[in-house]
């Protein structure tokens, strides 16, 4: 089994919700979050800052304070068995994909045990 946490933009959660559940992956969990991608620096402005110590009032200075403002998105975590993985990550990257900066991460992680809390025995995931 294997765990995929992924972070989409939050207007992409209805439709992600519907894609992976007609796709018959129905169980998952969804929280809001607030993060931070990279983004892409000019190198030029980058050794200007650092010579200067200040930020251009520009508009490209502006992007540069950016680094303080958190970034409103949504977490899945959806268990998956190893043999559905690729599907899962194709239907993600067909849903969210927009070809813009900020569509969104896929972090897949192996799952070593799973237990019910109802019944208090390991089960299957």
């Amino acid at each position: 089994m294997k765990e995929l946490m992924v972070i989409v933009r939050s207007t992409k959660v209805g439709q992600t919700k519907n894609a992976l559940a007609g796709a018959g992956f129905p169980g998952f969990t969804c929280v809001p979050c607030l993060g931070l991608g990279k983004k892409l620096v000019d190198p030029g402005l980058l050794k200007l800052i650092m010579a200067s110590g200040e930020l251009p009032l520009t508009a490209a200075g502006e992007s540069m304070t950016e680094a303080s403002r958190l970034i409103h998105k949504r977490l899945f975590n959806i268990i998956v068995e190893d043999g559905r993985v690729q599907d899962v990550i194709d239907i993600l990257i067909a849903v969210n994909s927009t070809g813009h900066p900020g569509d969104g991460r896929i972090f897949v992680l192996p799952v070593e045990q799973s237990y019910s809390v109802r019944i208090g025995a390991e089960t299957e995931a």
